[in-house]
């Protein structure tokens, strides 16, 4: 496993459609593995293939409940509401917040080609929506509803910093 390079807002592969994935091997088993380890070390809760420059349709997804790995997925069903706070691996420092589904069905690809489907709520949903996005070339913060100021990141976030 190797820790690869997280594209960030202004590079143009983040606003690329990916392509599927059609070979099931080695080499993807190792982007998978590439991609879990980038997302544990980046303390993200999902990240997509376009992400460390890869234009497939990847996802990896942890969430607390262990890692979902979902190849050439798309939404098969949504329903309900949340408006929460959300951030990307791309866009480092900026939050926002953003209305997604708050339960989503998703059906995908295994590493080794088998199609499933997994339903994901609150945090996993939003996760599902936010990291296909990516697949098709967006980003969250053209969803965004409004950004936090930086007054409000402090609060959420400043007394870590201060040992708190």
């Amino acid at each position: 496993m190797a820790l690869r390079n997280i594209l960030t807002e202004g590079d143009a592969a983040l606003h690329k459609v990916s392509r599927p994935v059609t070979q099931f091997n080695a080499r993807l088993h190792q982007l998978l593995d590439d991609m879990v380890e980038t997302l544990h070390d980046a303390n993200g809760a999902g990240l997509a293939a376009p992400q460390v420059g890869v234009l497939r349709r990847v996802v990896v997804v942890d969430t607390g409940e262990g890692v979902i790995e979902l190849i050439n997925p798309e939404i098969v069903a949504e329903s309900g509401e949340q408006t929460g706070l959300e951030g990307c691996l791309s866009v480092p420092g900026k939050f926002g917040i953003v209305t997604r589904p708050e339960r989503v069905t998703v059906r995908a690809q295994d590493r080794n080609g088998n199609w499933f489907e997994r339903e994901g709520e609150e945090l996993t949903a939003r996760c599902f929506c936010h990291e296909l996005d990516h697949l098709d070339g967006h980003l969250y913060t053209e969803k965004v509803e409004r950004y936090l100021t930086e007054e409000e990141l402090a609060e959420l976030y400043g007394d870590e910093e201060d040992g708190q």
